[in-house]
């Protein structure tokens, strides 16, 4: 890893570590072993969210190709885009289809943008493909800046989800600050149901959701020097129907301490102390109203799956 990202995950971990609530950021989750555990867990039956979506796609591609291509030509832009696998159900439809577009993919993991560019190249040749690895906002104004053409943005997979409201909220004012007039945002979104299904799907049986969660203490241990025991913690998974949230923790089973050799000092535990590592916010219609009135956006269409656990959502940059 490069000194610039070493020293953000030194400066995170830091000052989520020494919090009296401890916390550390879910973009952690997604090193090289991160994002091959992450496609695990897409593909457990438990996690219903990438079936829903899928389904979504499939049964749509037409529609959404004429909803988004509408004025013309245009740049699909996605942010974080992962392996990218529901994805290319559009971009196969988009270029059999003959669709004057270039895709754009976004995402933290230098990794799984080199994975999505080997796969990308021998399945769709003739796509125009300019990948960029960093931070959504930053990468979205660097493309505002090189090219006017008009943009279409993809944040699928309920990555909203891992924002609370207030910081969704603050997220799609700057999404809508680097549109332009009729430029378009497509979300996903994951929506409130059984909080039984939601749950199983934070914590399935088999284990491969406590894998992912440990998996960000064995990233410290490799890069940080730290002296995480794994087996002195464990994965919890809660999820609150009142709020929406589904969240992730890593609980200390006792009082420990942990070394960490890049702070240059340790980290004290109690029994039962927590880190709190993911929240994933599940929405209701009202809230996804209230996120486009406070961006400027609108909804102009809305798709769902067909037992209406998901929902796929274009808002436009209204004239």
């Amino acid at each position: 890893m490069n000194i610039e990202v070493t020293s953000d995950i030194i400066h995170v971990v830091e000052k989520g570590l020494l919090r009296e609530r401890k916390s550390l950021p879910s973009w952690l989750f997604y090193d090289e072993n991160g994002d091959r555990i992450f496609q695990e867990i897409m593909r457990m039956p438990e996690y219903y969210l990438t079936a829903c979506e899928y389904e979504i796609l499939q049964m749509n591609k037409g529609d959404i190709l004429k909803r988004f291509h509408r004025y013309g030509p245009f740049q699909l832009v996605e942010l974080g885009a992962g392996d990218g696998m529901k994805t290319e159900i559009l971009l196969k439809h988009f270029v059999a289809e003959k669709t004057d577009f270039s895709y754009h993919p976004i995402d933290i993991s230098s990794s799984v943008l080199e994975q999505l560019q080997r796969r990308l190249q021998k399945s769709l040749p003739a796509l125009r493909y300019y990948p960029q690895q960093g931070e959504y906002i930053d990468a979205l104004s660097k493309l505002n800046l090189s090219s006017e053409q008009r943009k279409v943005i993809l944040f699928l997979g309920s990555n909203i989800g891992n924002f609370t409201l207030k910081r969704a909220k603050e997220f799609l004012k700057h999404v809508s600050a680097s549109m332009h007039v009729d430029d378009l945002f497509f979300l996903g979104v994951d929506l409130k149901k059984d909080p039984r299904v939601i749950r199983r799907a934070y914590d399935d049986a088999t284990g491969i959701t406590k894998r992912f969660n440990m998996n960000l203490l064995s990233r410290l241990n490799r890069e940080l020097g730290a002296n995480f025991m794994l087996d002195q913690f464990d994965h919890y998974a809660t999820y609150d129907p009142e709020t929406g949230e589904a969240k992730s923790y890593l609980v200390s089973l006792r009082e420990q301490d942990v070394y960490v050799d890049a702070l240059n000092r340790n980290i004290h535990f109690a029994r039962w102390e927590y880190i709190h590592t993911e929240v994933s916010l599940k929405y209701d219609q009202p809230m996804l109203e209230e996120l486009a009135e406070i961006s400027g956006l609108q909804i102009i269409k809305q798709y769902w799956d067909g037992k209406h656990n998901f929902t796929n959502v274009i808002f436009v940059k209204p004239r």
